[in-house]
């Protein structure tokens, strides 16, 4: 009778122990995307700019089960610094031209998980309205921190009035143009600054948030604009490289590229922004 009485309730918990492993949540470990009864919590990092197009998103991924928790930063350190310290699971605000250079400098194991949006700069002008139309000899201003110079040469390059080297990086100065066909002048200015010196300059490279505060709506008041093909600029989702692969996260990845959240982008920002969905082997992941 012992030896039955003891069969049955090892049977008994065997059989728990496997109802359990099978029914078990994922919350905590964040493989699932919130398909059980307890919802995943998801903190994504921001710079004030991509809150309106997140507060879409959040509301989209409370369908699938995952609650997104936004947490806003005042610059462009701390969100990286947060991700890898493990204070927000992603985060949202950045190129990867600067989160590959970030990431070397300060030693951290983080990776992209999606592509999002380009934030286009542009050349603008308050004289001319075709790039082909800035004469010989004139004056252009330009971005002096390395990173914006360095975009604004290839912008120029791009619109055919420089040359670079073949090996340009995207990071550099002004001694870095090979080919000057119309001997263009170059003032160097702060990017906040760009917009402001226009009445002075022929045309003024002017980042794509600088442009919009200064009231200019870059499809419409830039004579030649970045396109989606600017492939370091364009905007990414970052996480720890060891979760990755983690459904919920896959998840919200799916759900920002989607044409609905493309449509909500290009109507909030009035097209502005432009929405970017590449494979990652696209930006040298």
């Amino acid at each position: 009778m012992k030896a039955s009485r003891f069969l049955f309730t090892a049977l008994f918990l065997s059989l728990a122990l496997f109802l359990a492993a099978c029914g078990g949540s994922d919350d905590a470990s964040g493989e699932g995307t919130g398909d059980s009864e307890e919802p995943v919590q998801v903190k994504v990092g921001l710079n004030g700019s991509g809150v309106p197009i997140w507060e879409y998103i959040q509301e989209e991924a409370a369908k699938e089960g995952i609650e997104i928790e936004l947490v806003e930063f005042a610059d462009y350190v701390r969100p990286n610094m947060a991700l890898a310290d493990g204070d927000i699971d992603l985060n949202a605000f950045q190129t990867v031209s600067y989160f590959d250079q970030f990431i070397k400098d300060h030693d951290l194991d983080l990776e992209p998980i999606g592509t999002t949006l380009i934030a286009p700069m542009g050349i603008y002008s308050d004289e001319y309205e075709e790039v082909s139309e800035i004469p010989d000899g004139a004056k252009i201003a330009v971005p002096n921190e390395a990173t914006n110079m360095g975009r604004a040469l290839l912008l120029l390059e791009k619109a055919e009035l420089i040359e670079l080297p073949d090996d340009f990086d995207g990071n550099g100065s002004l001694e870095e143009i090979e080919g000057n066909p119309k001997n263009l002048q170059f003032e160097t200015v702060v990017a906040a600054q760009t917009p402001r010196v226009l009445p002075d300059v022929a045309a003024s490279i002017i980042n794509n948030g600088v442009a919009v505060e200064a009231g200019f709506t870059p499809v419409d008041d830039a004579i030649y604009l970045e396109g989606d093909t600017a492939t370091p600029y364009i905007n990414i989702i970052a996480a720890r490289a060891d979760e990755t692969d983690r459904a919920a996260y896959q998840k919200i990845v799916e759900i920002y590229q989607t044409e609905e959240v493309a449509e909500h982008i290009r109507e909030v920002y009035n097209d502005s922004l432009i929405p970017t969905y590449v494979e990652l082997e696209e930006i040298g992941w």
